[in-house]
């Protein structure tokens, strides 16, 4: 019935084809490059949203680099030459490049073909060169400008010697300090991007940037004060998406400090290889995929195909991502055997009330599109069986065919629309939803029918609580009969007892 669109918003490059602030329909990751330029942050998440997602509609949101901002760079230093054969396994932004040497390169050959290796891969997210004074130093530069080029990593051997991925014998290798590039700058502005997608409903918006200046723009556009999408007057619905990495420490400030019913922010560790923009689109395609089927479903379990996850021992723990879950973000996690990460909960970063005291009505996502979807159900059976009636008290007698509707004619459409949505799993307790539903005309405008319309959603199997009591052994019941003097019989159970006579 519904489009139902996602809208990747990122930086395009100087090189794209698109023009900027304008939203574009993209089909294949050909486009994309050609549109935002290869190697552009949103090259790189339409990359990562076509591995989750193959079925939705999908448009894009470029933007320019920010003014005055610059690209983050890295260096790669070759100190010490191979003394056999072997294999560089090269980790760029969780994007894996083999590099095969040989045992008689030289350290001044080694870099010169890393830089040759990683200028001929496609759709790669930095470029390289040899450094003018020191041969055996590799130059990285992220290929798109701003903060985010501060989040790519650079590792080797992320599946380590049981993976088979090992530096070849006699070979080293020093990376950047912090194994990221640093130095980017630059934060684009959405103003005039947010103003020209218009009307237009995107109902899944995948926005990497998690600064506050970004998350109060999107929020404002697709709140619900009288401006917002969720407002009464444009009623256009819709959330965005998003991911941050951190510490435990820092992604639990991050997360009390915000309080937005239509954002959500996936939380990941801070050696995650794969960057925040390219998680970001991973997470709104799957959550486009599920919600578009079925928006009460929960999203648990869903993989973020592509994705590298932090190694085992720098994954958090159950203690950690609960902790943070009751903090406003929602969490991930690799379940044994698992090669990508696992949506474990699609929370919002909503947690309080007007008065500041803890709410959990807007706290997950599937509320969100669930509601969206019956309102758009009931708006739909209405404006698709009375688009041009008259509006009479019930009781009214008046003749067939005439084209009015009543209180009451109305309240059994809604009635029976919310049957068909019990039936399709999206609410519960019709008996209820029947006695507290109000249909009535307004008593200061007669061409305004007033509802309240109070649906009871269906929730999501989200903990299963055990009480586990172990036995040694079951108390067995005994049946002891006992024949007495006389006719008399007696029979009876011994419960509990180890021995009869």
């Amino acid at each position: 019935m519904l489009h139902m669109r996602s809208l990747l918003v990122g930086i395009m490059t100087a090189d794209g084809s698109a023009t900027p602030n304008v939203p574009v329909i993209i089909g294949t990751q050909m486009q994309a490059d050609d549109r935002f330029g290869v190697g552009s942050e949103l090259s790189r998440m339409c990359r990562s949203f076509f591995r989750n997602n193959f079925a939705n509609e999908m448009w894009c949101l470029p933007v320019l680099e920010p003014l005055g901002a610059s690209a983050a760079t890295g260096t790669i230093t070759v100190s010490a030459p191979p003394t056999e054969a072997g294999t560089i396994h090269l980790y760029v932004g969780g994007q894996h490049l083999p590099i095969n040497i040989a045992g008689t390169d030289t350290a001044e050959e080694v870099a010169q073909w890393m830089v040759d290796q990683i200028e001929d891969e496609e759709n790669f997210l930095v470029s390289a060169e040899v450094d003018g004074t020191d041969p055996t130093q590799i130059n990285l530069t992220a290929n798109f400008k701003g903060v985010h080029g501060n989040d790519i990593r650079v590792e080797l051997n992320y599946f380590g010697r049981l993976g088979g991925e090992t530096l070849p014998i006699g070979l080293e290798l020093t990376l950047p300090a912090t194994n990221f590039l640093t130095g980017g700058v630059g934060v684009p502005r959405f103003e005039a991007a947010i103003r020209a997608m218009g009307e237009m409903e995107y109902d899944f918006v995948g926005m990497p940037y998690t600064d506050s200046t970004s998350l109060m723009a999107w929020a404002m556009e697709y709140g619900m004060s009288d401006i917002g999408r969720w407002g009464w007057m444009r009623q256009l619905f819709g959330s965005v998406f998003s991911a941050r990495r951190g510490s435990y420490q820092d992604l639990i400030d991050f997360g009390l400090s915000r309080n937005d019913p239509v954002i959500s922010v996936l939380a990941f560790e801070e050696r995650t290889p794969t960057p925040m923009f390219e998680m970001t689109a991973a997470y709104v395609a799957k959550a486009q995929r599920a919600l578009a089927n079925d928006p009460a479903r929960p999203l648990q379990t869903l993989q973020l195909l592509g994705c590298l996850p932090a190694q085992q021992n720098f994954r958090f723990n159950w203690m950690e991502l609960n902790a943070m879950a009751t903090s406003g973000l929602a969490i991930q996690k690799c379940w044994g055997g698992s090669a990508f990460p696992q949506i474990a909960r699609e929370q919002t970063t909503y947690q309080l009330n007007l008065y500041g005291f803890g709410d959990d009505s807007w706290e997950l996502v599937t509320t969100l599109h669930t509601l969206t979807k019956l309102i758009r159900l009931q708006r739909h059976a209405i404006t698709s069986k009375y688009p041009r009636h008259k509006l009479a008290n019930d009781g009214t007698r008046f003749g067939p065919g005439q084209a009015i509707v009543t209180p009451g004619i109305i309240k059994a459409e809604l009635i029976a629309q919310y049957r068909i949505d019990e039936y399709n799993g999206l609410v519960e307790d019709a008996r209820n939803f029947k006695r507290h539903l109000i249909t009535e005309r307004d008593p200061n405008n007669p061409n305004r029918l007033n509802c309240l319309y109070p649906p009871d959603l269906i929730n999501q199997l989200r903990i299963f609580g055990v009480l586990a009591q172990f036995r040694l052994q079951y108390d067995r019941g005994i049946d002891v009969e006992i024949v007495g003097y006389g006719s008399q019989v007696y029979s009876g159970s011994a419960q509990g007892s180890r021995y009869a006579s």
